[in-house]
């Protein structure tokens, strides 16, 4: 017996994906959302000396350590978002995901609308669901070779049931980078329409060709809008700790707080430890580790050459849109894993824009193996 609520929610692909590649050391792994470059040091020593402290062996702080919510408060203000108050407008969470479901359950009831691009991360469009609520796609679209939101169907998508614009950025799996006028008409439409922005920034500094930080919760009349949602997970390239965060203006964070009791519970403490000593470090850790995944980019680019790929201008993966070649997206990936390439099929992560393509993710690989793929890409699709 199944419930109604799962009728239209789709697993993610990545896992079976996965499971066919299995463990042949030949396979190029650009199917999941993992990296070879390690975490920061000194957040492994900090995690492994608290592990079996009796402190960081409890269930309290139920909604997370201050130490930590500060660490987040000021870490967001270094990137230009405005002030917040640590232990009272940050809750840390068991990850990303955690987060976002805590939040879109304080800002949508059931029926409620919520606006997300296509594609974008099938977590997101997901969640929506899961709590009732509708999402709504508005397309990216390619204009002289990089993703840009039609804002045309922006503005024609909201009417009376429309509750939240929810963006992640950089954009995954695109790669899709929000310019300074794409976020100040999504930032009027907010204020216009009296809207939430569940802002996903897990990769908001994982930025390419000299890019710059937008934090959309500083432009006009958004700070009391925004809800933001960050984790360890991508720019400190922290997977496997699971500590994650919703910064929720003013009383909002009561809401959040009240949620997150009761689906994530509490957070690892020795976790935290480890993520707060991650927040506070210099970002040399990050230029580098982003200037190595440029690189792959560049060279994935570079692999797909003539097709129809399109280049990615932050986080870690890009698309090429195997419909303009003529095939269909799963059949693509089956065609590619018996070439040895293993690469994620986009249906379920959007609409039609989404079911088009294919997902590469150059983050696990280094050059000198995706410098195998574009020989192996022209025999799948041949």
């Amino acid at each position: 017996m199944s419930v109604g609520r799962l009728a239209a929610i789709p697993g993610f692909s990545i896992d079976r994906v996965a499971a066919a590649a299995g463990d042949d050391p030949d396979v190029l792994r650009l199917e999941n959302l993992d990296t070879d470059i390690p975490p920061p040091r000194e957040a492994v020593e900090a995690t492994r000396a608290a592990v079996g402290e009796d402190e960081t062996n409890s269930w309290l702080p139920f909604t997370g350590r201050d130490d930590l919510k500060a660490a987040v408060a000021a870490y967001m203000a270094r990137r230009g978002a405005p002030a917040y108050d640590g232990p009272r407008e940050v809750v840390i969470t068991c990850g990303e995901g955690d987060a976002m479901l805590d939040a879109l359950f304080c800002i949508t009831d059931p029926g409620d609308e919520v606006i997300v691009t296509d594609p974008t991360y099938a977590g997101m469009i997901n969640r929506v669901r899961l709590t009732g609520a509708k999402p709504v796609l508005v397309p990216l679209q390619v204009i002289d070779g990089a993703w840009r939101l039609d804002l045309d169907a922006l503005a024609t998508a909201v009417n009376d049931r429309t509750r939240a614009v929810f963006v992640n950025n950089a954009s995954f799996p695109t790669g899709w980078v929000a310019t300074r006028d794409e976020w100040d008409v999504i930032a009027a439409l907010c204020v216009e329409h009296d809207l939430r922005l569940l802002y996903w920034g897990g990769f908001e500094s994982v930025l390419f060709d000299g890019r710059q930080v937008i934090h959309p919760a500083a432009l006009d009349g958004m700070r009391g809008r925004t809800v933001t949602v960050g984790s360890v997970t991508l720019e400190q390239r922290m997977i496997a700790w699971r500590i994650g965060w919703v910064v929720a203006p003013g009383d909002l964070v009561n809401d959040v707080s009240r949620v997150h009791i009761y689906n994530g519970l509490t957070a690892s403490s020795f976790g935290q430890v480890g993520a707060r000593v991650a927040l506070q470090l210099p970002d040399d850790h990050m230029l580098a580790a982003n200037q190595e995944f440029q690189r792959r980019r560049d060279e994935t680019m570079k692999q797909l050459a003539g097709l129809p790929a399109v280049t990615g201008h932050g986080a870690w993966s890009l698309l090429l849109d195997v419909a303009a070649m003529g095939f269909d997206c799963a059949d693509a990936s089956n065609r590619l894993l018996q070439q040895k390439v293993a690469a994620t099929p986009m249906r379920g992560w959007g609409g039609a824009v989404a079911e088009r393509h294919v997902r590469f993710v150059f983050s696990n690989e280094p050059c000198e193996r995706l410098a195998l793929l574009g020989d192996r890409v022209r025999r799948a699709l041949s």
